[in-house]
């Protein structure tokens, strides 16, 4: 079992947290700059003591200011990746996911076995003798990924490992890290600023403000119906929940169709993600070019910037209304306010079609 138990507080860094997950949960920590997401994790894997606290790994009492306990990290069974590959540079890319298996005390041969099985797992077995000179970025992020795998953790830190990929290799590396982590059914948490991240690969999320858990629940919980500024803020895009009735189609639990672009197979749970800003507001449904229409009842109206957002009410499902960005000319012009009734509509290619977590995870 690898759950996770944390009760700590850390007066100098202005944090109290008190943080639970299951053995092979994968926890989404978000929140703003500052707030002590990168500090939870250094109170687990034992490279920060707390003033005041409790730390359990799988049942272990790893920290216990109470009675002097404090294991040290590289004793606990923790890996932690960061945003940065951090592989031994003189070392080639087998040689760097051997290291842990070596530490542990394989022969060098059982170590290299090892090694090769997870940069198979991770994609990149033909890298094998390259330095990490010789790899791109995201090359680099999945030799690291195999590297900490290979120490066989009981927990899995991961701090912002995406954030320095460009976009091309980043959406690898997320079904990369959501696949490994599931059918390993390895405990993780996962520090992140992308709301893709979480969706993709967490199953619960929590959110920490001011050194604190201010937010927790299921992913589509918090992010479809945020409580707190800060979930309401990352999740400023309209979500929408339902199932693939065809490819490049969802249907929503009340017989709407959405269209938009993405590969989760038909049959799957999936979601469907837009920018408030790429929906258009009509009092007719349009009949030109096939577009997503949506109807939709004014909740709220706020000013953003330069912009009206137009708050639908809620969802039949219970999500968070959707929202539109549009000028105050045109909401004017539009007569647009609370209790009328309208249409969103917005472009099949504007809206990102997502997988959905599994039930029962």
């Amino acid at each position: 079992m690898s759950g996770v138990r944390v009760r700590a507080r850390l007066k100098q860094r202005g944090v109290d947290f008190d943080v639970s997950v299951d053995h092979g949960e994968v926890l989404a920590v978000l929140g703003p700059n500052g707030v002590g997401k990168s500090t939870l994790l250094l109170l687990i894997a034992g490279l920060l003591e707390p003033d005041e606290g409790r730390v359990e790994l799988g049942g272990t009492v790893v920290t216990d200011t109470a009675t002097g306990t404090h294991v040290a990290a590289h004793a606990r069974g923790v890996a932690l990746l960061s945003q940065q590959s951090m592989l031994f540079p003189h070392m080639s890319a087998i040689a760097n996911v051997a290291y842990a298996p070596r530490c542990r005390g394989q022969s060098r041969t059982a170590a290299r076995h090892a090694a090769q099985r997870w940069l198979e797992a991770v994609g990149v077995a033909e890298l094998a003798d390259r330095r990490p000179a010789q790899l791109s970025g995201g090359q680099a992020q999945r030799v690291a990924v195999a590297r900490a795998l290979a120490a066989e953790p009981q927990l899995l830190l991961l701090d912002e490992p995406l954030a320095a990929l460009d976009v091309t290799a980043a959406p690898a590396l997320r079904r990369l890290l959501r696949e490994i982590l599931r059918e390993t059914d390895r405990t993780a948490i996962l520090v992140t600023h992308d709301l893709l991240d979480a969706l993709a690969i967490a199953d619960t999320v929590i959110v920490i403000d001011d050194g604190r858990v201010v937010e927790s629940g299921p992913v589509r919980t918090v992010l479809a119906a945020p409580r707190s500024d800060f979930a309401a803020r990352i999740a400023g895009v309209n979500l929408i929940a339902g199932v693939i009735s065809e490819p490049g189609v969802l249907r929503t639990d009340w017989g709407t169709d959405i269209s938009g672009i993405g590969d989760p197979q038909p049959g799957s749970a999936a979601i469907a993600l837009c920018q408030p800003a790429a929906v258009a507001v009509h009092l007719d449904p349009p009949h030109a070019s096939p577009r997503n229409v949506i109807a939709v009842r004014i909740a709220e109206l706020d000013m953003h910037g330069t912009t009206v957002r137009i708050r639908g009410a809620e969802q039949p499902d219970g999500g968070t209304g959707l929202a539109a960005d549009i000028t105050a000319a045109s909401a004017a012009e539009l007569d647009l306010h609370p209790g009328r009734d309208v249409y969103f509509v917005v472009k099949a290619q504007e809206v990102q079609l997502h997988p959905a977590l599994p039930s029962g995870r």
